[in-house]
């Protein structure tokens, strides 16, 4: 399928499957948003950078390089879990 029939059938179903406001929604228009929705999430949910690649379709490097951007919050996470592998 080329890229333009892609489109046209993304188009279609959403206005078939989503009301106008709910279409008009910027995470709705095109399928990529859509990916970005759900991998930004993942990443600051702590799923492993490897496990959203896998599910987002994408290298780990292609993942980080274009999501690495949305992770924060998760400082204090990572220093407990150093201290805590580290123990003795």
């Amino acid at each position: 399928m080329t890229d333009r029939a892609y489109l046209k059938v993304f188009h279609e179903a959403r206005a078939a499957a989503f009301t106008k406001e709910e279409a008009a929604s910027p995470l709705m228009s095109v399928p990529y948003s859509l990916r970005h929705a759900a991998v930004s999430p993942w990443l600051n949910a702590g799923v492993p950078a490897p496990q959203v690649a896998e599910w987002a379709g994408h290298s780990v490097d292609v993942l980080l390089s274009v999501y690495a951007k949305c992770i924060h919050g998760q400082q204090g996470e990572a220093i407990r879990r150093i201290r805590e592998a580290t123990r003795p």
